[in-house]
C-alpha cells in the first residue's frame, strides 16, 4: 500500500470523527410553534380596564315612606312576585278606620246632595206653575217672584250639596293616600333579592343624606345590561349602536353579541392615574343566557373598525408592534422580519406590507434562543 494511499484513509478517519463530533456537538434545532399568514377580517377594538358589571334594567330597593310596625310580610327571599302584589304592610289600623269613616262621609254627602237636587228640581217645576197661573191671572205676581226665588235658593243649596260631595271625596282620597303609605307594593313583576325587615319590629324611613338599607330588593330579571370602565383614551372613539362583544367569568370563555346602549356623560376621576368612563352594552339576544344574575362580573370589547377581508398575522407572534419571525421549511430555518401593521387586536394584526399568504410565521415568540438565522423545526400544533 503506497504512502498516498495512506495518508487518503487516515484524512478519511479523521473527517469521519470530526463529522461525528460535529454531529454530536453541534446545537440542536429549535423547536417552534408556527401558524399561518392568512386572509380574514381584522378589528380594532378597546375593552374596559377592569372589570364590569351585570345590571339589572329595573332594580328597586323599596322602604315605606313613613315608619311603623311591620305588621304583614307575605314575601320572602327569592319569591317570585307580580306587579302591584303586597310585599310589607305596617300596622294601620287607625288609618284604615279614618279612610273607612271618609268614605261614609262621602256616601252621606252624596245622600244629601241627592235630596237637595230633588228638593230643588220639585221648587222649580212648582215656581214655573206659578208663572203660568200669573200670567193667566190666576195667581199674583209676588206668590210667583217668591216662588221662583225659593227655587233658585234650593238650587243653589243643591250645588253647594254637589261642592261637599267633592270635599268628602277628596278627603277620602287623602285618607287612602295615608293608608297606601304603610303599605310596599312592587313597581313591576320581579324576584324579591334581600328583605331587611322582619315581622312586628319598627322600621324608620331613611334620615336626609343618610341611606339605610331599604327593606326590600326588587330585581326585574327579565332584562340585563352591562356597565363597565373604558380608558378615557378610549372612550374617545366609542359611539352608541356600535358592536360590542360581552364576555362573562361565569360563563368562561363564551362571549355573547352585543351593542353600546349609553356613554356617560362625564369622567370618573376616583383614580386619579386611571380616569374611566363608564359605558353600558345590552345583550342581542338576553334569552339565550340561561341563568344570567344581576352583579356577575362582565367584560365589553366594543369593535370600532372593521377589514373584511385583510392580510393578517397572529398578534401573539408580533413583537415590537412590527417584527415576526418567518419560519423557512426548506431551509428549516428562522428569519426576522418586519412589517407594516395597520388594524390589530388581541387576535390578529392586519399586515399592510412585508408579508403574504401562506408564510408561517412563529407564535412563542418568548423562547430566549430566538433569533435571526437559528436553525429550527416547526412542532405539531395540537
Amino acid at each position: 500500500m503506497g504512502r498516498t494511499v495512506k495518508w487518503l484513509i487516515v484524512f478519511v478517519l479523521l473527517a469521519g470523527v470530526g463529522f461525528a463530533v460535529w454531529r454530536l456537538t453541534r446545537p440542536k434545532p429549535l423547536e417552534v410553534a408556527v401558524k399561518t399568514v392568512d386572509r380574514g377580517p381584522v378589528e380594532r377594538t378597546v375593552a374596559n380596564t377592569k372589570a364590569g358589571t351585570v345590571n339589572a334594567c329595573r332594580r328597586a330597593k323599596l322602604s315605606p315612606s313613613i315608619g311603623g310596625q311591620v305588621a304583614s310580610l307575605p314575601v320572602k327571599k327569592g319569591d317570585w312576585v307580580r306587579q302591584g302584589q303586597l310585599l310589607l304592610e305596617l300596622w294601620n289600623q287607625d288609618l284604615a278606620a279614618q279612610a273607612l269613616l271618609a268614605e261614609r262621609e262621602v256616601a252621606a254627602a252624596q245622600a244629601h246632595s241627592q235630596a237637595a237636587r230633588l228638593k230643588a228640581q220639585v221648587a222649580m217645576r212648582e215656581a214655573q206653575r206659578l208663572v203660568n197661573l200669573r200670567q193667566s191671572g190666576a195667581a199674583s205676581e209676588e206668590k210667583a217672584d217668591r216662588g221662583l226665588t225659593e227655587a233658585k235658593a234650593l238650587e243653589a243649596e243643591a250645588a253647594a250639596a254637589e261642592t261637599t260631595v267633592q270635599v268628602r271625596r277628596a278627603q277620602a282620597a287623602a285618607a287612602q293616600a295615608a293608608l297606601a303609605r304603610t303599605r310596599l307594593t312592587a313597581p313591576f313583576e320581579g324576584v324579591v333579592a334581600e328583605i331587611n325587615s322582619e315581622l312586628y319590629e319598627y322600621v324608620t324611613p331613611s334620615p336626609v343624606g343618610i341611606p339605610t338599607p331599604p327593606a326590600v330588593d326588587l330585581i326585574d330579571t327579565s332584562c340585563f345590561y352591562v356597565t363597565a370602565p373604558i380608558d378615557e383614551i378610549d372612550a374617545a372613539a366609542i359611539r352608541t349602536g356600535m358592536t360590542a362583544r360581552i364576555s362573562l367569568d361565569a360563563f368562561g370563555q363564551r362571549r355573547f353579541a352585543g351593542r353600546v346602549r349609553r356613554i356617560a356623560a362625564y369622567v370618573l376621576d376616583r383614580e386619579k392615574q386611571a380616569r374611566t368612563v363608564d359605558v353600558e352594552a345590552d345583550f342581542d339576544a338576553p334569552e339565550a343566557i340561561a341563568a344570567l344574575l344581576a352583579g356577575y362580573s362582565a367584560d365589553i370589547e366594543v369593535v370600532l373598525e372593521v377589514r373584511s377581508e385583510a392580510v393578517r398575522v397572529p398578534t401573539e407572534a408580533v413583537m415590537d408592534a412590527k417584527n415576526v419571525f418567518v419560519f423557512v421549511p426548506a431551509q428549516k430555518r428562522i428569519v426576522q422580519r418586519s412589517f407594516v401593521p395597520g388594524l390589530t387586536n388581541w387576535d390578529f394584526t392586519e399586515v399592510r406590507e412585508g408579508l403574504v399568504p401562506g408564510q408561517q410565521v412563529v407564535i412563542n415568540v418568548d423562547n430566549p434562543d430566538l433569533k435571526d438565522g437559528a436553525a429550527a423545526v416547526a412542532k405539531a400544533q395540537p
